[in-house]
């Protein structure tokens, strides 16, 4: 990590003046961004908007050493997710070149010191903004630096390997989808064990309502970045807690410690898909897995997307070209925003990094622009927030073609 030029493309970004320069087809509120490289491969984004305010945002960092992907999948509004996207990388850059590199220990110190920047401006903030006691955001980061990958995840984003079976002998081997991360989601029934445990003396921790479990009826994820409200009941006035919450809480019900895992890259693994829950309530890793590995490399990531506005336009019974007529914010009742990105890991992985496209010298930011009609303002704070970061180093804004 020490003296790496970065590249860094966000997404899921306000957009503006350049109009629907990524969005797909007659889909305004689909876009996506060409193939792209990075130290082990190369890379596709998609993303598809739903809520009124895209509540998803995402970012891929590069360097010739080391590639950084972060998925943020916000609830109760944008803003802890945005909020994610512009401090946790530069948080793992400056942990790692500390300590001489990326670790499972430096990914947890960036999340806990993200976690704690989000609740010192929620505290600043909510007497005048009381809205921002009640907003989150789950995290999911892939880091890829000397051919060791480490996953971490806050709340029911999700990272799914692709890679050939152990067995097939002679016969082409089949790519088969291995989980990477843990979703924190007490729909699953070890989740609400674990949350349970940690509440003995509340026998209401986790609810179920119209067959769906919540804890204290009100939130699924049990870890997230934010959720003041639910984490630290003492920061605002008992009637605001009563507004959010109305049922008192003896201690913080959500946690903001991740679960991170570590691996060595391995021959067999081909590619790692990272996508918010928006495509995982569609498709099942496996479904996922056998899309990306029978497709061009080219566009897969939308190939993602558009198969999960299949399967929700089919369980609503209604035609697929039907949703691309629906607007933001209606979309919402067919399916949640998506995110995705599909990391492919060529055999370079196991050996000298591939260094990006690109003068060496030139680090670029690459904004992706969604439809227009959306502020800008928060494209320019990212804009600004990269050229402080670059210590000198020159960003160019690239937009799709």
């Amino acid at each position: 990590m020490r003296g790496s030029r970065w590249c860094c493309c966000c997404f899921g970004r306000g957009g503006g003046g350049a109009g629907r320069s990524g969005s797909v087809g007659d889909d305004g509120l689909v876009w996506d961004v060409g193939l792209k490289a990075h130290a082990s491969g190369e890379y596709s984004v998609a993303v598809a908007q739903a809520n009124e305010a895209l509540e998803d945002q995402a970012q891929v960092l590069v360097s010739p050493a080391a590639t950084l992907v972060g998925v943020y999948d916000g609830h109760g509004g944008p803003d802890a997710a945005r909020f994610v996207n512009a401090r946790l990388f530069s948080l793992i850059q400056e942990f790692a070149s500390q300590s001489g590199g990326i670790s499972a220990q430096v990914i947890k110190r960036a999340f806990g010191a993200t976690e704690e920047a989000f609740m010192g401006m929620v505290e600043k903030s909510w007497p005048s903004q009381p809205r921002l006691m009640s907003v989150g955001s789950c995290c999911l980061v892939g880091a890829i630096e000397g051919g060791t990958l480490h996953v971490a995840n806050l709340g029911d984003s999700r990272a799914v390997l692709g890679r050939l079976a152990s067995t097939g002998g002679k016969k082409r081997r089949a790519v088969v989808a291995e989980r990477l991360s843990r979703d924190h989601n007490v729909a699953d029934e070890e989740v609400r064990r674990e949350v349970a445990e940690a509440h003995p003396d509340d026998p209401h921790i986790v609810m179920s309502s119209h067959g769906v479990w919540r804890i204290k009826g009100i939130i699924q994820v049990s870890r997230s970045i934010g959720d003041a409200y639910l984490k630290r009941p003492d920061l605002c006035s008992p009637a605001v807690m009563q507004s959010l919450c109305p049922f008192p809480l003896r201690r913080p019900v959500m946690s903001a410690v991740p679960s991170v895992t570590s691996r060595r890259l391995r021959p067999g693994d081909q590619f790692i898909i990272f996508a918010s829950d928006g495509l995982w309530e569609q498709l099942s890793d496996e479904a996922a897995v056998g899309i990306v590995s029978r497709s061009p490399r080219k566009g897969v990531a939308m190939r993602l997307v558009r198969a999960a506005q299949l399967e929700a336009a089919r369980k609503k019974d209604i035609k697929y070209e039907s949703i691309a007529a629906i607007e933001k914010g209606r979309r919402r009742r067919f399916h949640d925003d998506i995110t995705v990105v599909v990391l492919f890991l060529d055999s370079r992985c196991e050996g000298t990094p591939r260094r990006p496209r690109g003068r060496p010298d030139q680090a670029r930011a690459a904004l992706i622009d969604p439809p227009a009609g959306q502020s800008v303002s928060d494209v320019d704070a990212h804009r600004t927030w990269f050229r402080k970061r670059a210590s000198g180093v020159n960003f160019r804004r690239l937009l799709l073609s």
